[in-house]
């Protein structure tokens, strides 16, 4: 078994290519419209769906934002550099809502962002392997 995608809902199917492709560097994969059924599904990752678990973006027409409750917590990127990263981001666009800096109780380096619909995504510094 491997995990393929996590499916995000988002208000604005543009808007949030836009940040996972420009801002975040991911790769559109594939794009479908369901006319029937009123969504679009995108797909996004750094690596085909063959290789590595992706991001479907789910757009449900006409619906333009959603409730995120509680339970859901964020995505994690891996990134060399998560200053660097949070000034490229910025740079781009981005909405950085945690400077890089060491988890609270630990010494690993994290930071967050924000998508547009407000989803966090937190960058993970580590080091060359």
């Amino acid at each position: 078994m491997r995990m393929l995608h996590t499916m995000l809902r988002v208000g604005d199917l543009e808007r949030s290519l836009a940040f996972y492709t420009e801002v975040l560097g991911m790769r559109l994969l594939r794009r479908t419209d369901y006319p029937d059924g009123k969504f679009t599904l995108a797909f996004v990752g750094y690596q085909d769906e063959s290789e590595g678990a992706v991001l479907e973006l789910t757009h449900n027409w006409g619906v333009t934002s959603y409730d995120l409750g509680s339970a859901y917590g964020h995505i994690a990127l891996e990134v060399p550099d998560a200053k660097k990263a949070c000034d490229e981001i910025r740079a781009r666009g981005g909405k950085v809502v945690r400077e890089a800096g060491p988890m609270k109780h630990g010494s690993t380096v994290i930071a967050f962002v924000e998508d547009p619909d407000g989803y966090k995504v937190e960058l993970i510094e580590r080091s060359a392997r």
